[in-house]
């Protein structure tokens, strides 16, 4: 996916110099903003395929630019990547909760940042499938991109989607985490990543599932599986 648009929104030059000297070694084109309160207007104008979205930010921070984005049509299905040097999980669950796609911890490794963007960005090529499934009180309509509870929408991320989605088309088989990775996030599984996201998705995905939250069964040292007979 050469020549593709990423806007960097980074306050710390020297996280910023090394963003774009491995983005554009990889053939991306990099534009960046300094401030939260310049995020929304950034995105508007460069239209980019992905956003690199700093948690801490002068002018608005990270999560309250990530609201912002995602509140917006014009912005809300691109991906968002949150860069946090903070290690609190609450920050991260937070992020996800609010519609990043996944999050990346200070310092880390730009080969594994160039990795995780180039798989959420081949991810958000594919077409959803047109189908319905039900289990229970539960209804996953993957064409309108809509889950219902007792027939009311449940707000939900493109992510939490996507791994409820994965589950539930598995039909009760049980998925690794690294098939999760691979399938839900696109992630190279030769490449090892260490990550807690899919953790955290599952245990926002049983919060909002409340009733049938124990459809989602925790296979110990191995994955997660999605029953239908319960």
């Amino acid at each position: 996916m050469p020549d593709e648009k990423i806007l960097l929104i980074e306050d710390e030059k020297n996280i910023v110099e090394l963003l774009k000297y491995n983005l554009e070694k990889e053939g991306f084109r990099v534009s960046h903003v300094t401030r939260g309160d310049e995020a929304l207007d950034a995105v508007l104008k460069v239209k980019p395929a992905l956003v690199i979205l700093d948690l801490m930010l002068p002018g608005l921070n990270g999560l309250e630019v990530c609201k912002i984005l995602r509140a917006n049509e014009k912005t809300a299905r691109i991906p968002l990547v949150m860069l946090t040097a903070k290690s609190e999980e609450t920050d991260k669950v937070l992020g996800l909760e609010l519609g990043a796609d996944d999050y990346v911890t200070k310092p880390f490794s730009p080969r594994e940042l160039v990795a995780r963007l180039r798989a959420l960005l081949r991810r958000s090529r594919e077409k959803p499938k047109q189908e319905v499934v039900k289990a229970g009180t539960l209804e996953v309509d993957f064409g309108k991109h809509v889950v219902t509870l007792k027939g009311k929408t449940v707000e939900m991320t493109s992510k939490e989607f996507d791994l409820l989605g994965a589950l539930v088309n598995a039909q009760g088989r049980v998925l690794t985490r690294d098939f999760l990775l691979e399938s839900v996030w696109g992630y190279d599984a030769s490449i090892q990543i260490e990550t807690r996201t899919i953790d955290m998705h599952i245990g926002q995905l049983r919060k909002k599932l409340k009733a049938e939250a124990e459809r989602i069964v925790t296979v110990k040292n191995v994955g997660y599986r999605f029953d239908f007979e319960k």
